[in-house]
């Protein structure tokens, strides 16, 4: 059995969730749940990023304090996570004692291990304001592809990271002045002194051959140094021994991650050394988007290394979610929220489905085409998945009083060879969720969900039950039917990690709980309820209604 840590990239506490967030978040959750029902001991752990300049805005626009915020900004993306069927085991806040203890040690361990560096620099002051400006306070061009309006931190279109004193044309966004520059004392992590550890971190295939391709394209550029400071006012904590200077707020996000661990343990009698100790045999798994990529995979773990801490053991990488093929835009009202969402589709299963068939294991973009989600949805969970038992159950009930014929008496050969392909079926499905390539697992399920409805349109149970007035315990019908049954069954497991929602309501058809192991394919489910409606169909106007509502909000 292993013994998985498992992350998802932390939401940042000044807005809602949206369908673009929840690419990584599914992405992470079908993994998870396919790792716990494969018998593995796996912890999925996340928190709200709640520090930094952007939830000070959001605060001020608001005229409440950054603590009233995210304890708000919590509670809202807490409720999207859980009606989307995010399964955490813990979802916390890096604003809590534990985060704060652990960045103090880890930064003093740094210091003691001499990675800690404090000078001099320049830094903007908006003298309206009589304060110096953090990153997100300032706005300007980007130094490497001249992009307007960028952050003072790094650029949101070509992902470079820079200096907020680099940045062209820079201006205050508290009061639109430009800035001047005056002298402030920063401290900085020296990574330009990791480079070779990081070089051999990078060569146990921990990243995909994109990120790390991309990796040594920042070692030839060479790695500077990092500030971990920021000056007051700053919504975060204050740095051990320096008055007015805070954490950045990308030194003590990550951290988040082993502070709702901690916080997880202690509830739950749990070892927080087993999965952190630099000796640690468990595994440390991230999931991410493409545009932090510098940050978990140079920062990150140079800062644990160096601060007597495991690092990661693979980073999963993921790319951008587009809409109908272009950027998430809210004037075409493709920007859309996850409670948008349940709001007008108000069905999980069915984003969790579409983002599955488009999801792999590369960093490449995926496209939300909405057109094609309606269709395919419909098409492939009602029109072929459902539409087993929806078109089999009836005739078990009426006439074999709901129960399915058992394994040792199904004598049909093209029945049994079925049955043994599917339960077959579980090697090719173990590799493809190990691998990440859900889009190639849900093709290949679909395949076999074709051919189970194929044998069902050549065997023509209906007429069956016509032509046999004698219907017995040991007909064609009952064979028919049990075969269909006992494989829709195993299929539903096979995709328990993909439609959560769904498949509990069909494990609930076979009078069962959940679907909670794969091993439950080779049960002999020999009962069934009466058939009810499982799905309801995506309309065109709810779609129309989602984009419009999302449209108003501009």
């Amino acid at each position: 059995m292993r013994k998985l840590l498992v992350t998802s990239a932390l939401p940042y506490a000044n807005g809602s969730i949206h369908l673009g967030h929840l690419v990584e978040y599914i992405q992470t959750d079908i993994w998870v749940r396919y790792q716990k029902m494969s018998g593995n001991e796996t912890y999925y752990i996340c928190a709200d990023d709640t520090h930094g300049t952007p939830v000070m805005l959001k605060a001020e626009e608001e005229k409440i304090t950054p603590d009233e915020l995210v304890k708000r900004v919590h509670q809202e993306h807490d409720l999207d996570f859980k009606e989307f069927n995010i399964n955490f085991d813990h979802f916390y806040s890096t604003n809590s004692i534990e985060n704060k203890e652990l960045s103090e040690s880890i930064y003093n361990a740094l210091n003691d291990n001499d990675k800690i560096l404090s000078k001099e620099i320049d830094q903007f002051f908006d003298e309206s304001k009589q304060m110096f400006l953090p990153d997100r306070f300032i706005k300007g061009i980007c130094p490497k592809c001249e992009a307007k309006d960028q952050y003072g931190d790094s650029c949101e279109k070509c992902g470079a990271t820079y200096s907020p004193t680099d940045l062209k044309n820079a201006y205050s966004v508290l009061s639109g002045t430009e800035p001047i520059r005056k002298k402030t004392l920063h401290y900085f992590f020296k990574l330009s002194e990791c480079t070779e550890f990081l070089k051999k971190w990078i060569k146990n295939d921990t990243l995909q051959p994109e990120a790390q391709n991309k990796l040594k394209e920042w070692f030839e550029m060479g790695l500077k140094d990092w500030d971990i400071s920021r000056d007051a006012p700053y919504f975060g904590f204050e740095i051990p021994n320096a008055p007015g200077k805070y954490f950045y707020v990308w030194l003590d996000a990550p951290i988040g991650y082993m502070a709702s661990f901690k916080k997880f343990a202690q509830m739950n009698n749990l070892s927080f050394d087993e999965f952190w100790k630099k000796e640690s045999t468990t595994e440390l798994i991230h999931f991410i988007g493409k545009d932090i990529l510098y940050f978990h995979a140079l920062f990150w773990p140079a800062t644990l290394n160096y601060s007597d801490h495991r690092t990661p053991t693979k980073i999963f990488t993921h790319g951008f979610l587009t809409v109908n093929g272009e950027k998430m835009s809210k004037s075409r009202g493709t920007f859309i929220t996850a409670r948008s969402y349940l709001e007008h589709i108000k069905d999980p299963n069915f984003l969790r489905y579409y983002y599955a068939t488009k999801l792999n294991s590369s960093m490449e973009d995926l496209d939300l085409n909405l057109d094609d989600f309606v269709a395919k949805n419909n098409s492939d969970l009602i029109g072929k998945f459902i539409n087993i038992p929806s078109r089999t159950s009836g005739f078990v009930g009426k006439f074999f009083n709901h129960a399915l014929m058992p394994l040792t008496s199904i004598k049909s050969e093209e029945g049994l060879m079925i049955l043994k392909k599917i339960k077959d079926a579980k090697q090719t499905v173990d590799q493809h969720y190990e691998a990440r390539e859900f889009s190639k697992l849900v093709k290949f399920i679909m395949q076999l969900i074709e051919e189970l409805n194929e044998y069902i349109s050549k065997t023509e149970p209906w007429k069956l039950a016509k032509e046999d007035q004698q219907l017995k315990s040991d007909s064609s019908l009952h064979e028919i039917c049990s075969v269909c049954l006992k494989s829709f069954r195993s299929l539903s497991i096979y995709l328990t990690p993909i439609i959560p929602n769904l498949c509990e309501k069909i494990a609930a058809f076979y009078d069962e709980e959940i679907f909670n192991s794969f091993n439950l394919i080779q049960d002999d489910a020999l009962k069934i309820k009466s058939y009810k409606h499982l799905l309801k169909r995506i309309e065109q106007d709810s779609i129309d209604a989602m984009v419009n509502s999302n449209s108003a909000e501009v």
